[in-house]
């Protein structure tokens, strides 16, 4: 869609023209760290997060107890309604034509790709390819012993493809993911459940939103010690575990079988119960992916208190696929080895819809610009999580699909959901994406905060009777010493809500942007100490790790990064800082540890 807005004629070649937008996992939209893509891929003019705020059925902020930084909008979607939306959105725009069919070949012309080869011998000449094939790649769908060809539930897999990358000098490898049974909703005894109900006052994702609703609960539940029991009893039937599966699986999203052999000392596993969409009766458990066989899974269902009548409407399965390795693209995506070609969504191997959606954007946009000659974006990993997400694909070698988390960030307190607009909706008009009216009723909102805050920083309050009564009155707190409304608003043990309805400098705003003003106000102190922070590492980066250095002695490192930098043993700062799953915050560990061990400290 980007890259048609922008001018280019677009061809869209899917296997099958009803499937376009189809969810295949978990029907939502968002959370932690994926909510902050969304926002930015809307702020850059993308579709995502208007979808969701159109076919949301349940709407929640995540990390809400946390700093704004961290928020996590989520949706839960109409997974019916969401994939009918993108079928109408790329139907009504000018300039996409929509193919039903399987691309089996690259075009390749004066080694340059130059359009692509369908399975029934037609050819479609191109200026640039983008590739998304998501898990369909030589994929293999596994429920127990059952082992068959397809890229997910009822839809066969991609062969041809592949095949032809090899010889264009692109490395693959083999990963995989996998989903939950889905039940029958008169099946579930809600009333043993833990309701889970939606914000008071929800918020979309997109400048396009005016409100959203929320119009059902989902619920919770929790599995018992004897679904530990039953898993492992049952071990060698898994597929996971019985050699029949070569591809890597995510380690932040483990099946339940997983689970219970790497943390047998957990007896309780959180599973989420989610409807699929507003008025069906599919419900999704989101925590009980699996690929053991069929009665396993019953038996597991069934052993959660609540779900012991459940019904089901589809098993969970694993699917295995290929992925182009890291490292053999650009910034702008493009295949570094074939050029004109362009990669994007799982095929980088990531893992879920906002970092396929992200990559997708950046990938048409950058494709459409080399046709028509005009700039291209890029988003640098200090403005956006859409330049982490895509600086860790081109520079880290992860192992395993990948998937975006806050802690990925090492600027994510000035990354926060609430910035994204300000960062990045510039480029969008640039690019042909936003409208000007919208980007210029968007200043006027962030003039109005910065206003806002300067007002709050320069008002002073003295502490006479009046001012302390005034101040005792709407916020709760007595005041004994000269400060600021803007000292007052950082304190913890006020009603943020209660205060931005009566002062004077908030109340003039709408009730979004009164939350950014505060949380700008509060955790400025923050902001400034983790800019001095990004200063002293990337001094840092050039500093020596010596031979022999002990990781596993650096308290705070999780597990699997003591791991990788055990194996890998990296020789600087700069190259620690490029391992696969490596946080802004580790660096900062062993870089303390460093400079402890220079001050006569043991490594």
């Amino acid at each position: 869609m980007a890259g048609a807005r922008m001018g280019a004629s677009v061809a869209v070649v899917t296997l099958h023209l009803e499937t376009i937008g189809q969810m295949p996992c978990n029907p939502s939209i968002g959370g932690i760290g994926k909510g902050h893509l969304v926002a930015e891929i809307d702020a850059l003019g993308g579709v995502q997060g208007w979808a969701a705020d159109r076919t949301g059925i349940h709407f929640r902020l995540l990390n809400a107890s946390r700093g704004p930084a961290v928020w996590g909008p989520r949706a839960q979607c109409d997974k019916d309604r969401y994939a009918t939306i993108m079928r109408r959105l790329l139907l009504g725009t000018r300039g996409i034509d929509l193919i039903e069919g399987e691309a089996t070949d690259l075009v390749v012309g004066g080694k340059a790709v130059c359009g692509v080869v369908l399975a029934d011998g037609r050819r479609l000449k191109a200026g640039a390819v983008v590739l998304t094939t998501g898990t369909f790649l030589g994929a293999v769908l596994h429920t127990g012993e059952d082992r068959r060809a397809g890229g997910r539930f009822g839809e066969r897999p991609s062969i041809g493809m592949g095949r032809s990358w090899v010889g264009a000098g692109l490395e693959l490898r083999r990963f995989k993911t996998g989903t939950p049974p889905r039940i029958h909703r008169d099946s579930v005894d809600f009333a043993r459940l833990e309701e889970q109900v939606g914000d008071e006052r929800p918020r979309g994702f997109s400048w396009r939103t005016t409100g959203v609703r929320n119009y059902t609960p989902c619920w919770v539940a929790r599995t018992p010690p004897q679904v530990q029991a039953i898993i492992e009893e049952n071990l060698e039937r898994s597929p996971l575990f019985a050699g029949q599966i070569e591809g890597v699986g995510p380690r932040y999203c483990p099946s339940i079988e997983d689970k219970i052999v790497r943390f047998p000392h957990h007896k309780e596993h959180t599973v989420f119960v989610e409807p699929e969409t507003r008025a069906g009766n599919s419900i999704y458990l989101n925590g009980l992916s699996t690929s053991l066989p069929e009665d396993v899974q019953v038996a597991v269902v069934r052993a959660v208190p609540g779900l012991e009548r459940a019904q089901f409407l589809r098993y969970g399965y694993a699917v295995e696929y290929d992925v182009v390795a890291p490292r053999q693209v650009g910034f702008d995506l493009a295949a570094e080895a074939v050029p004109g070609l362009y990669l994007a969504g799982q095929l980088l191997g990531t893992s879920g819809y906002e970092e396929a959606a992200g990559l997708g954007l950046m990938a048409g946009i950058n494709a459409a610009a080399s046709v028509l000659g005009k700039e291209g974006a890029r988003v640098d990993r200090t403005e956006g999580y859409i330049g982490v997400l895509i600086d860790d694909v081109v520079t880290r070698d992860h192992r395993e699909p990948y998937r975006m988390f806050t802690s990925r960030a090492e600027n994510r307190l000035m990354l926060g959901v609430d910035s994204a607009r300000e960062r990045l909706m510039v480029a969008g008009v640039r690019l042909g994406l936003v409208p000007e009216r919208v980007f210029h009723v968007e200043q006027c909102r962030w003039e109005a905060r910065r206003q806002a805050i300067t007002q709050l920083e320069a008002t002073q309050l003295n502490p006479n009777r009046e001012t302390v009564e005034m101040v005792l009155g709407m916020t709760g707190v007595e005041v004994r010493s000269p400060t600021t409304w803007a000292g007052i608003l950082r304190r913890q043990d006020i009603d943020i809500r209660r205060v931005g309805d009566t002062l004077s400098g908030l109340a003039h705003l709408a009730p979004e942007d009164r939350e950014v003003v505060i949380g700008r106000l509060k955790y400025r102190g923050y902001i400034e100490r983790q800019e001095r922070e990004q200063s002293r590492l990337v001094r840092l980066r050039g500093v020596k790790i010596p031979a022999g250095f002990g990781f596993r002695s650096i308290s705070g490192l999780s597990r699997e990064i003591m791991e990788e930098m055990e194996r890998t043993r990296p020789r600087t700062l700069s190259e620690a800082a490029q391992l696969a799953g490596m946080t802004p915050a580790a660096l900062a560990l062993v870089a303390g540890r460093l400079a402890t061990r220079g001050q006569g400290g043991k490594p």
